[in-house]
């Protein structure tokens, strides 16, 4: 039988999801033959009697574990030898500062499994917490607005026991006549327009945000087909073409930036695609947004939004960024755009988006961990084994020399 181990969180700072609850590890243990023992841990948004009252065991050695399932990355001086590890590595960009992670991983011959890249045959991701950063992402945003205003208050969601609790506040909080843009078709795109939605703000489409006037609040959805096209004149937008080669591409968002308040991203950016706008649009006298939600949260330069300088965090999600210097500032001055670039949103609602991942895992990813060597699923998931790079991965050669 495969024995499974939920590691406690090391990352600082610390994370409180968990990949599986513990109503979920007790049905991993009726459906599958796996035996799941939990780490204990003070951070977790589930308490270790939260596990125990379903039957799970706690432990503290977990070197009798066959897999060792976290959330974000284990420190490097943490990891067990010769152990299969699935977690949110973030090397696969190789982001510098876990560059030795992933050095220490295969001087330990582990075979890292990486969330990121758990797909089916179609490329399609099988795993993600991306729903809820959409959604704590929206929140976030109009928060933000109403501190730059003072037109309305919202509590923080790390503040709520859970999602459902926030949902009586949003009933109770009018909103003015907000114009809102959401960029994205995915998961997180969902995650924010769910948010939106359920503060009762109306969602129209792109041509009436770009040519009616509205009394309530609003919030238009839009795709690369409404702010791209071909740089070569009468050439048709073509979604394959472009995300092939966006380098052919430039942009046609200014009639939204015009319009809009407050710009929601939540696309996935190529470094070959143009940006939303650029610096010196901010500059202009009709650019209108004064905050940017990026969930997306890619960093200058490679961002499609200039202002996300940096990342931003929990305890100070937001900064200013003035147009006129280029250079951050306090968030709420007049004269800047304030940028809230939380990069681990979902960890505001640390228990509805361990549930909501959870439930990815057991339908997609303890099966195969069942199957073992079988699973095509934990092959090409697989960015290291047995000391070295897997074949798909040897790109990170040079990154990890």
């Amino acid at each position: 039988m495969l024995k499974v181990g939920i590691i406690r969180e090391g990352k600082v700072p610390p994370d409180e999801r968990a990949p599986l609850s513990p109503d979920q590890c007790a049905k991993a243990q009726a459906l599958l033959p796996v035996q799941i023992v939990v780490q204990p841990s003070p951070i977790r948004c589930f308490k270790d009697e939260d596990y125990t009252a379903q039957g799970i065991a706690l432990q503290e050695d977990m070197s009798d574990c066959d897999v060792l399932m976290g959330v974000k990355e284990v420190p490097a001086d943490w990891l067990i030898p010769e152990k299969t590890y699935l977690f949110f590595s973030h090397t696969i960009k190789k982001q510098p500062y876990n560059r030795a992670l992933l050095q220490t991983a295969i001087a330990k011959n582990i075979r890292l499994i990486d969330y990121e890249v758990l797909t089916n045959e179609n490329g399609e991701r099988l795993v993600a917490f991306g729903y809820y950063a959409g959604i704590v992402g929206a929140h976030n945003a109009l928060w933000t607005w109403g501190r730059r205003t003072g037109q309305f208050s919202l509590p923080r969601l790390y503040e709520s026991h859970n999602y459902a609790e926030m949902l009586h506040v949003y009933q109770q909080t009018p909103l003015p006549p907000l114009r809102i843009v959401l960029t994205g078709s995915g998961r997180v795109a969902s995650g924010a327009a769910k948010n939106l939605l359920d503060m009762g703000i109306t969602q129209v489409p792109p041509e009436a945000f770009l040519t009616q006037d509205f009394t309530k609040p609003v919030f238009t959805q839009v795709h690369a087909e409404h702010y791209v096209q071909h740089r070569e004149p009468g050439q048709p937008f073509d979604k394959k073409d472009y995300y092939r080669h966006g380098e052919n591409y430039i942009s046609v968002f200014a009639p939204y930036y015009r319009r809009t308040d407050i710009f929601i991203n939540g696309i996935f950016y190529d470094k070959k695609a143009p940006a939303f706008f650029t610096v010196t649009d901010m500059q202009q006298p009709d650019f209108h947004i004064r905050v940017v939600a990026d969930i997306s949260c890619d960093i200058m330069p490679g961002s499609s939004v200039p202002c996300t300088i940096r990342p931003s965090k929990i305890t100070d999600p937001v900064y200013g960024f003035d147009p006129a210097t280029g250079l951050e500032t306090a968030p709420y001055l007049s004269a800047s755009v304030d940028v809230m670039a939380i990069d681990n949103l979902p960890s505001e609602l640390p228990r509805d988006a361990s549930v909501f991942f959870g439930e990815q895992l057991l339908q997609h990813i303890l099966p195969e961990l069942a199957r073992d060597n079988q699973s095509a699923v934990l092959r090409r998931a697989t960015i290291a084994d047995k000391g070295t790079l897997t074949p798909a991965f040897e790109y990170l050669q040079d990154y990890v020399n």
